[in-house]
C-alpha cells in the first residue's frame, strides 16, 4: 500500500520512530524482516511509514528482549492488538514477566550480598569454598555460612560423605539438639539431669555419625564450637550460647560411660 502526503503526516518514518524509541534504524529494519515489526504503510517511493500502534508494539518486542526473550519466543508471545483486551492482555504478560524479573534479581543481589560478606569474613582468598556457597545460595540453602566456618579437613570430609540432602540432614539434627537443650537449661535442668543426659547422647550419636567412627576429627570438631563469634548473629543467638551446657552434659555422659573420647583432644 503507498499513501499521500497527507496520510503521510499521520505517521512516523523509520527514522523518527527509532528516535522516539531509543533504537536504531537497522534494528527496526531487521524487525521488519523478521516479520516482528512490518510497517504499518509505505510512501509511493517505498519509504516504511510507521503509526502510534506500531509504537506500541515496538514497545512490546523492546521490554520482552530485555527480559531475554530471544526473537523467535517474542514472536510466538506476541499478541494481537485490535481491541482494549488485546492491549491489556499484552501488558499483563509484560507486567507477569517483569514481576519474575524482578523476583529473580532480587535474589541474585541478595546472593551476591551475602557471599561479598562471607567473602570478607574469611582471612584469606579460597574459590572452592566460594564455589559450594554460591552453590547452596542458588539452591536457596541458608546455612550457607557452615562452609566458611568449617576448615579444609571437615569440608573435605562433607564433600566426600555427604550429599546435599544428606548434609541438610545433620545440620536441621544439631539444631534440634541445640533447641532441646536450650529448653532443658532455660527450665533449670542440670546438665547431668536424665534429660540432659538423654540430649547428651543424642548429640555424641550425632557426631559419631557425621565423623564416621573418626575421632581423628574431634580437634576439628572442637574448633568449630570453639569459634562460634565467627558464626552468624542470628545463629550465634540461637545456638552458640546453649554450647558451654551442652559441653558439660556431654563430660557427665561418658562420665557415666566410664570413657571420654574427648579427654587429651586439643583444638
Amino acid at each position: 500500500m503507498t499513501t499521500d502526503l497527507a496520510a503521510e503526516r499521520a505517521y512516523m518514518t523509520v527514522g523518527q520512530l527509532a528516535k522516539r524509541m531509543g533504537t536504531t534504524v537497522r534494528t527496526l529494519q531487521y524487525y521488519d524482516l523478521e516479520g516482528l515489526l512490518p510497517p504499518s504503510d509505505e510512501t509511493s517511493g517505498g519509504r516504511r511509514l510507521y503509526s502510534d500502534r506500531d509504537l506500541v508494539r515496538l514497545h512490546q518486542i523492546q521490554s520482552l528482549k530485555y527480559l531475554g526473550f530471544s526473537l523467535d519466543e517474542i514472536r510466538h508471545d506476541l499478541v494481537t492488538l485490535d481491541t482494549p483486551s488485546d492491549v491489556a492482555e499484552a501488558l499483563a504478560r509484560q507486567a507477569s514477566s517483569l514481576r519474575t524479573q524482578i523476583k529473580a534479581s532480587r535474589k541474585v543481589l541478595s546472593d551476591v550480598e551475602k557471599l561479598r560478606a562471607e567473602c570478607l569474613a574469611m582471612d584469606t582468598v579460597d574459590f572452592a569454598k566460594y564455589a559450594d556457597i554460591v552453590e547452596l545460595l542458588r539452591q536457596g540453602n541458608q546455612n550457607y555460612w557452615v562452609v566458611r566456618a568449617l576448615d579444609d579437613q571437615l569440608l573435605d570430609h562433607v564433600r566426600t560423605h555427604f550429599d546435599d540432602a544428606a548434609g541438610q540432614a545433620v545440620l536441621d539434627a544439631w539444631r534440634q539438639v541445640c533447641e532441646h537443650a536450650t529448653t532443658l537449661r532455660d527450665a533449670g535442668n542440670a546438665p547431668d539431669s536424665e534429660e540432659s543426659q538423654e540430649v547428651a547422647a543424642e548429640l555424641w550419636a550425632m557426631v559419631q555419625e557425621f565423623t564416621g567412627g573418626d575421632l581423628g576429627l574431634l580437634p576439628n570438631l572442637m574448633r568449630f564450637y570453639e569459634n562460634s563469634d565467627d558464626w552468624p548473629d542470628d545463629v550465634k543467638r540461637q545456638l552458640a550460647g546453649v554450647q558451654p551446657y551442652l559441653a558439660e552434659a556431654l563430660e557427665a555422659y561418658f562420665a557415666r560411660q566410664g570413657a571420654n573420647p574427648f579427654e587429651g583432644v586439643q583444638a
